[in-house]
């Protein structure tokens, strides 16, 4: 593998779905992010939400939702255009390489490009979930100071991150 491997960001067709169930959290993780299953089937009976593949040389390696109703997220309308970011997680064995920024990175790129009406993206962290966290802090998204307690596994950070212009 070269020494910095491309990264990108495809919508997760049908095609892909054999090989995207393959990933997985570590079992500590699990709190925080529900199975790949249920999110590729609530993605598509949601309205408005696309399921995407992260990429490393066009291996999945990751997964992650785009929701385009924001509300959906953090349960409240924002005063720009927002898209809200869900699931996002890199498979456990992949983790600890820095891609999880990298992926970050492109999922921002994508968005910026295929949505350009939107400003930004938001997401919820579980207030318990400091790496993942500290991952979001390095890509750029901020604590808004509110707490979302809509989650299975208690309250969650709402963060919001700018989108590249």
């Amino acid at each position: 593998m070269p020494d910095r491997p491309d990264i990108r960001v495809v919508p997760a067709d049908a095609a892909r779905y054999p090989t995207l169930l393959q990933l997985q959290v570590h079992e500590l993780q699990r709190d925080f992010v529900g199975p790949i299953a249920v999110s590729l089937a609530d993605a598509a009976q949601c309205e408005g939400s696309e399921a995407m593949a992260i990429l490393c040389d066009d291996e999945p390696i990751g997964f992650y939702r785009i929701e385009k109703q924001a509300r959906s997220i953090a349960d409240r309308d924002f005063e720009r255009p927002t898209l809200g970011l869900r699931s996002f997680f890199i498979d456990a064995r992949w983790q600890g390489q820095g891609l999880g920024t990298r992926a970050l990175a492109a999922v921002m790129r994508d968005l910026a490009q295929r949505h350009p009406a939107a400003r930004d993206v938001v997401l919820t962290v579980n207030v318990r979930n400091t790496p993942a966290l500290a991952l979001y802090r390095r890509a750029g998204f901020r604590e808004t100071g509110e707490l979302y307690h809509g989650g299975r596994s208690g309250p969650q950070h709402v963060m919001l991150g700018a989108l590249p212009l």
